[in-house]
């Protein structure tokens, strides 16, 4: 199925490159969308106004290619015990030590397709991730902000204000995923990780938005599952419901304020893919717990997991991200409560902190240097656990779509339920460069 997916992607950008000739608009500008380069910074959702007019079938190929260099060192407690041997003797197991090299370089490719008047399609795949080597579809929607592709001026004085999309589809719950990297698109996150409690799930989906003047609203109802299928399970899950309520206002050219609240609730489900459903993997590679795809961050466990009795979980997620740029000055800030329980178990709760300044400098802002500090805590099923991490780094837009980032990371793991385990006073630190084209 994999290797079918590869020969459909690959056979289709054949022949929209070899009917070049015939569109002739791949340059063009278009409607509601958020470039993915340098002009795409701080855009969030995609734009509400457009100057650009339809004018004709637009497909626009674009992409990521993102390569890291990797320079990390860790240590914990260890050794710790890790299972027994034949004879009933404890085996011990101590981490690896990380070399410094290149990690596997991250590809996507994004069709967008203006496909009438104010109607839109995007379609990401993972060309290649650190999780899957191999090419897979990570989703795709219909965006529809007027519906004079159906009749000209058809309820032009709603869609002035209102944005539908549809689609198996990234999940707009929080402000934090539209800065961070999604596998090889990592031109708009200013430093080389994600959050430790990544936010981002891709779920069958529809949102419905209002815009006036500055004010934004948003709901949002998903069928709760990452791979999709139709067979019945020992649990039927639930729909997934969720929306966002915000301020977003470009006072002038030197100060712009935005402060978004999101809520998302999952009532019933065998699997809760809120923390987890990032396939892509995460940006830095081996640390602490080798082997697992998601290594260093930290995903709530309100479902029981492969091999456990047949549960539901619920959960309750609340995000808070206040933004402002006064000239070169960004902030951007981060706090999440999460609770949940696995049904028939005590509730449990994370919270999550986080904020970045970054001073952005130059005739272009071509520059920026800044810090992140995160910082997670949290109950587990096996007890307490705090999470910090501290980067500090900057980057340089060579041009529009090429960007070179350097960063240094220290992350520290502590909490009852890490003794006598990898994580027991872990820590890994040092540094990351990354190189990014976006187009």
């Amino acid at each position: 199925m994999k290797k079918t997916i590869t020969h459909i992607a690959l056979s289709l950008l054949a022949i929209l490159l070899a009917s070049g000739s015939a569109f002739a608009q791949f340059d063009r500008e278009m409607q509601y969308f958020t470039y993915p380069d340098q002009r795409g910074l701080n855009q969030f959702e995609a734009p509400f106004e457009t100057d650009v007019e339809f004018d004709g079938l637009n497909v626009r190929i674009g992409g990521a290619n993102t390569l890291q260099f990797q320079a990390l060192s860790q240590d914990n407690a260890g050794p710790w015990p890790s299972g027994v041997d034949e004879a009933g003797d404890p085996i011990l197991s101590t981490l690896p030590e990380l070399e410094s090299n290149f990690n596997l370089a991250t590809s996507n490719l994004d069709l967008d397709v203006a496909l009438g008047d104010g109607l839109r399609m995007h379609l990401r795949t993972y060309l290649s991730s650190q999780h899957h080597t191999e090419t897979y579809v990570k989703g795709g929607y219909m965006q529809i902000d007027r519906l004079d592709f159906i009749q000209e001026g058809l309820l032009s004085d709603l869609m002035d204000k209102v944005r539908i999309k549809v689609g198996h589809m990234e999940l707009n719950y929080g402000d934090a995923h539209f800065r961070r990297t999604d596998n090889a698109a990592a031109i708009h996150n200013p430093f080389a990780g994600n959050y430790l409690m990544d936010s981002f799930t891709t779920e069958v989906a529809g949102e419905l938005y209002f815009f006036n003047e500055g004010l934004l609203a948003m709901v949002g109802v998903s069928n709760g599952k990452l791979n999709q299928s139709v067979e019945a399970g020992d649990i039927k899950t639930h729909a997934t419901l969720y929306g966002k309520l915000g301020f977003d206002k470009q006072f002038n050219e030197e100060l712009r304020l935005r402060l978004t609240g999101s809520i998302l609730n999952v009532s019933n489900s065998p699997s809760i893919y809120l923390y987890s459903g990032d396939r892509a993997g995460s940006r830095y590679y081996d640390v602490i717990e080798g082997g697992n795809f998601r290594s260093g961050r930290i995903a709530p466990d309100f479902t029981p997991g492969r091999g456990a009795p047949a549960a539901a979980g619920e959960m309750t997620a609340i995000m808070v991200n206040p933004f402002f740029k006064v000239g070169g000055l960004e902030f951007f800030g981060l706090y999440e409560n999460t609770s949940g329980n696995v049904k028939g178990f005590d509730s449990r709760t994370f919270n999550q902190y986080g904020g970045e300044l970054l001073y952005r400098l130059g005739a272009n802002e071509n520059f920026y240097l800044g810090g992140r500090y995160n910082y997670v805590e949290g109950e587990t099923q096996g007890g307490d656990i705090e999470v910090d991490r501290f980067n500090i780094g900057g980057g340089w837009f060579l041009t529009k779509n090429v960007l070179a980032k350097f960063e240094y990371v220290k992350q520290t793991y502590d909490g009852d339920a890490y003794i006598d385990t990898a994580y027991d006073e872990a820590e890994f630190d040092g540094v990351m460069l990354e190189a990014i084209i976006s187009f």
